[in-house]
């Protein structure tokens, strides 16, 4: 059990954390034909869209209400209403999702009432899905705003199975949800874990619809031509019959409230995993699918299990005693910590962002909410430093070596495509981290080795 503890100072140095609207834009990032937007300046905006072309080196959809002191001042439903019907005629997109940010909540915009009134103005809009949560940036941080808005997504978007009946026609998908299974992935998942996923599941003959997925819209793909909004990822027809599925598999202990949104709504029964890294939580994953399906485990699956066992084998002797410094979101440091502690490691340095009911369970003897400072005092005798980007400096510094994860990552290519889920996902990532133990063993170079002087016969040595 770790002692959870919150720095104190008076300002924070060189931040770990990214902010909720972030998160939540990221959310809406994977759903098809969407355009996310910001209520708030364009500065708030213009972060945003730089921190997501450089971790994913694509073009991302992100628009803006253009918020200034005026309008701050008397309020933003003229921006509101303006951004929307431009949208609306430019890019004609299926969805807009509309995050606040800390300028428009100090204020205390009734966005939700804005909305109302824009669509009795405005009927040409009766067809458009429209989506707003609130994401304080002065609170919380990434994974809360990426939960909030998939727990508003289902709040808004999914229909009840008794009523999507109805409206079998409007849909024009079969109702029949005894294969289908709803993943409520977490935002520590990239769109490589969620191919994973996603080819894990069908190989039990199972139909996942993953929200919010990002391997669908951000996963490097060139689309035959042009798109203004998102170019992939879940469907609102998908959404909107995940109240038919047989269960939701919420992979993140932050994703329980949406799937409690599920449950509520549609009665859709749900089952959190924590993670999907390392041999328990695979298995744990694998034996859940095969209970759910009733199909045996693919052999494929077995082989791959044999080998994360024996690369667990063949590392273990590299990991023993290793002292590890984290910086991470809450379930990305769950994930990654709870490994290298099976490995044999000792996380001596946890930092994080923010809350997480895990985070109490971590096997560390404490656990800060903080920055990149606080890790760096923390991690001086460490032999690993593991967080995203913005560490490599530190590591410098400390002259230890260097795993880069979470977001952002824009020094390193393939940022989207990096796996460490699932039995080939641990397997990839016990040798990762091995190899750069490896490389760090500073072994003699035998050049440079240099013969020991002779002893002469008057010392004591010579005389016994």
């Amino acid at each position: 059990m770790a002692t959870l503890i919150t720095s104190r100072k008076a300002c924070t140095v060189n931040p770990l954390k990214m902010s909720q609207p972030i998160g939540a834009v990221l959310a809406f990032l994977g759903l098809d034909q969407c355009m996310p937007a910001l209520h708030g300046s364009q500065g708030c905006t213009a972060f945003g869209l730089v921190l997501f072309v450089r971790h994913f080196r694509e073009n991302i959809p992100l628009q803006t209400t253009a918020m200034n002191e005026t309008t701050t001042i008397l309020g933003g439903m003229d921006n509101i209403e303006q951004a929307i019907l431009n949208i609306w005629n430019r890019a004609k997109p299926k969805i807009i999702c509309i995050a606040s940010t800390g300028l428009t909540e100090t204020k205390g915009d009734d966005v939700d009432g804005y909305l109302k009134l824009i669509r009795k103005k405005h009927p040409e809009l009766a067809d458009l899905a429209i989506v707003y949560v609130s994401t304080p940036d002065y609170k919380d941080a990434f994974q809360d705003g990426w939960a909030r808005a998939v727990t508003r997504l289902v709040e808004q978007l999914v229909v009840p199975a008794s009523e999507l009946h109805h409206k079998k026609n409007v849909l024009g998908a079969a109702l029949s949800g005894l294969l289908q299974v709803n993943v409520l992935a977490g935002s520590h998942l990239t769109p490589g874990d969620l191919d994973e996923i996603r080819d894990v599941i069908e190989a039990f003959g199972l139909d996942p619809i993953i929200l919010p997925d990002l391997s669908g819209s951000l996963d490097g793909h060139i689309p035959e031509e042009f798109m203004p909004t998102t170019m992939g990822g879940t469907t609102l027809d998908d959404i909107r019959r995940m109240g038919l599925s047989r269960m939701t598999i919420a992979i993140g202990e932050h994703m329980r409230p949406a799937a409690l949104a599920l449950q509520d709504k549609a009665g859709v029964p749900f089952e959190v995993l924590d993670r999907l890294t390392g041999l328990a939580a695979c298995d744990r994953f694998i034996a859940m699918l095969a209970e759910l399906s009733g199909n045996p485990v693919p052999n494929k699956y077995r082989r791959q299990r044999g080998q994360l066992v024996d690369a667990m084998l063949d590392g273990h002797f590299f990991f023993g005693g290793k002292k590890i410094a984290i910086g991470a979101e809450p379930d990305l440091l769950w994930s990654i910590g709870n490994l290298l502690a099976e490995m044999g490691c000792e996380i001596s340095a946890a930092v994080t962002t923010t809350h997480s009911p895990l985070l109490e369970k971590l096997p560390a003897a404490e656990v800060m909410i903080g920055d990149l400072e606080d890790l760096e005092q923390q991690a001086q005798d460490c032999d690993l430093l593991i967080t995203h980007s913005h560490g490599r400096q530190m590591a410098e510094r400390l002259d230890i070596p260097f795993l880069r994860m979470g977001m952002p990552l824009f020094d390193r290519l393939g940022a989207a495509h990096r796996l460490s889920v699932g039995y080939r996902g641990t397997r990839d990532l016990v040798f990762e981290i091995g190899n750069l133990f490896m490389a760090d063993a500073h072994e003699p170079d035998p050049d440079s080795w240099v013969p020991p002087k002779e002893e002469s016969a008057t010392t004591p040595a010579a005389s016994h």
